[in-house]
C-alpha cells in the first residue's frame, strides 16, 4: 500500500477498507508506510490497527514518529503499548525520553513489566545487559516432554522465542534444548534426557558488539545472559544482534570517513547544522596538520627551481600512497571487527602487506617509469618516480596495516586510524621520500 492509496481511502473515509487492510499487512511493512503520514493522519491511522499489532508497530518506528503518536496518546495507550512490546524495545524507546517522562510512564504499567524494564535500565549502555530481554522460557530438568510443550503453550506467546529453552535450576542456567528436540521426543521423556549442557553464554557487562559477533560466528538464534554469579537473568536474540551489528557498521564509517559524533538519524532527518557540526572538526584537524607537508615543500624551493617538472608529479606520488593506505586499514580494520586478526598477527600482517607492497610498487613503478621517459626523455626523471613509488607505497602499506592493530592494543576504535589520518600521514611520508631520492639523483 502506498501513500497515495492510503490518503485517498481516509479522504473518502474508508475506514473500514483501512482497518482491513492494514490488518493484513506486516509490522515492519506498517511502520514503513505510517513513516509517510503527518502528525494528524499518523494518529488516525495507527489506531485503526489491531491492538495486538500496534505495539509492534510501535517498537518499529523511529523516535520522531513515536514522539508524534505519544504527544496525542492518553495515557491508558501509553501503558498499554509499554505493557504489550517486549521489554528490551521498551527500553530503547525510554532511553530515548527525558528522566521525568520515563518516571511518569513506568507508574502506570504493571509491577512486573516495571521490573523488566528496570532491570534492564540499569545495566552500563552498549552491553550485554543493555540489549537483552528477560521474556524467554524456563524449563526444569525434572519436567516431561509433555509438561515443557504445556508450558511453552501457556507462556510462549509472551517469550521473545520459543525455539530455544532454558533449563534452570535455583536461577543457574543448567542446559538448553530446542523446540526441535521437544517435537521429536516422546511425551514422557524427560528434559534432563534431550537437553545439552553444552551452550555458549555471555555476561552482561559483555561489550554488545562481542555478543552481536558471536551470532555471527557460531550461527546463533539466541544466546543467554548470565549475572556474575552464573544465573540467567536474560536473552539475547538474532533481531537485537543485526541491529547492534548495523549500529557498529555506521559508527566505524562515520569514523573511517572523519565524522564525529554520533547521530542515529537517517541523513534526510539529520539537520545541516549537525552534519556540518559532525564534520568540521576532524577536517579541521586534517587540514592544518597538511601544512606539515607544505612546509617540507617549501623546504625544497630550490629543487622546484632547478627542475620545475617536479611539481608536476606530487600529486600522483601523495594520491597513490593515499589509495594504497587506505586499503590495507580497509582490509585491517575488517579482520579485526570479525576477529580474524588479532594483535599476535601483527608481524605475520607486516610480512603479508610487505609482499603485496612491493609486488603492486613494481608494477606502478614500472609502468609510470616507462612512461615518464617516452613523455619528457629522461631517464633520471624516470628513476626518480619509479624509486619514489616503490619506497612510497612499501610505506603507506606498513602504516595502513599498522595504524589500526596499534589502536586496537591501545583499547581505541580502529575506525579512527582509517583513510583521513592515514593520508595525512602518507602525504607527509611521500613528499620527503620523492624530494630525498631527487636530491640525489639530480644533485641539486
Amino acid at each position: 500500500m502506498t501513500k497515495k492509496v492510503l490518503m485517498t481511502l481516509l479522504e473518502d473515509k474508508k475506514f473500514k477498507s483501512i482497518h482491513e487492510v492494514l490488518s493484513v499487512y506486516n509490522p515492519v511493512d506498517l511502520a514503513e508506510v505510517l513513516s509517510q503520514l503527518d502528525a494528524q493522519d499518523l494518529a488516525l491511522v495507527y489506531r485503526m490497527i489491531e491492538k495486538e499489532k500496534a505495539a509492534e508497530v510501535f517498537a518499529y518506528m523511529d523516535n520522531d514518529q513515536r514522539q508524534e503518536l505519544l504527544d496525542t496518546f492518553t495515557t491508558e495507550e501509553v501503558t498499554y503499548i509499554l505493557d504489550s512490546m517486549s521489554a528490551d524495545d521498551a527500553v530503547d524507546f525510554l532511553e530515548d525520553m527525558p528522566a521525568n517522562v520515563v518516571t511518569h510512564l513506568l507508574e502506570q504499567v504493571d509491577g512486573e513489566t516495571r521490573a523488566a524494564i528496570n532491570q534492564l535500565l540499569k545495566y552500563p549502555e552498549d552491553s550485554a545487559g543493555s540489549i537483552m530481554t528477560v521474556e524467554f522460557i524456563e524449563l526444569k530438568a525434572g519436567m516431561t516432554v509433555r509438561q515443557a510443550l504445556d508450558k511453552i503453550r501457556t507462556v510462549g506467546i509472551d517469550s521473545e522465542t520459543v525455539y530455544t529453552c532454558y533449563v534452570v535450576d535455583r536461577h543457574k542456567l543448567t542446559g538448553i534444548v530446542t523446540a526441535k528436540d521437544l517435537m521429536l521426543s516422546a511425551d514422557d521423556t524427560k528434559i534432563a534426557d534431550i537437553m545439552t549442557d553444552k551452550f555458549l553464554s555471555v555476561r552482561t557487562t559483555d561489550d554488545q558488539e562481542f555478543v552481536a559477533n558471536q551470532f555471527r560466528k557460531y550461527g546463533l538464534i539466541a544466546i543467554p545472559v548470565l549475572d556474575s554469579e552464573g544465573c540467567i537473568v536474560g536473552i539475547v536474540t538474532f533481531d537485537d544482534a543485526i541491529d547492534v551489528l548495523t549500529e557498529e557498521t555506521t559508527e566505524d564509517m562515520h569514523r573511517m570517513a572523519a565524522l564525529t559524533g554520533e547521530n542515529e538519524e537517517s541523513y534526510l532527518k539529520t539537520s545541516v547544522f549537525q552534519h556540518a557540526k559532525s564534520r568540521i572538526i576532524w577536517l579541521m584537524i586534517l587540514m592544518f596538520s597538511a601544512t606539515i607537508t607544505g612546509s617540507i615543500i617549501t623546504r625544497y624551493e630550490n629543487a622546484f627551481a632547478a627542475v620545475p617538472l617536479l611539481v608536476s608529479f606530487i600529486p600522483m606520488l601523495m594520491d597513490t600512497g593515499g589509495n594504497c593506505g587506505s586499503q590495507s586499514s580497509t582490509l585491517v580494520i575488517r579482520g579485526l571487527a570479525v576477529g580474524e586478526l588479532q594483535f599476535s598477527d601483527t608481524l605475520k600482517v607486516i610480512w603479508k602487506e610487505f609482499r603485496v607492497a612491493a609486488l603492486v610498487s613494481v608494477a606502478l613503478a614500472v609502468a609510470n617509469g616507462v612512461r615518464i621517459y617516452l613523455m619528457y626523455h629522461s631517464a633520471r626523471m624516470a628513476v626518480v618516480i619509479a624509486a619514489s613509488l616503490v619506497l612510497t607505497v612499501v610505506v603507506a602499506k606498513l602504516v595502513g596495516c599498522l595504524l589500526p592493530i596499534a589502536a586496537k592494543k591501545c583499547r581505541l576504535d580502529p575506525a579512527i586510524m582509517a583513510s583521513p589520518l592515514i593520508t595525512t600521514i602518507v602525504d607527509t611520508c611521500s613528499i620527503v621520500i620523492y624530494f630525498r631520492i631527487a636530491t640525489v639523483v639530480f644533485a641539486i
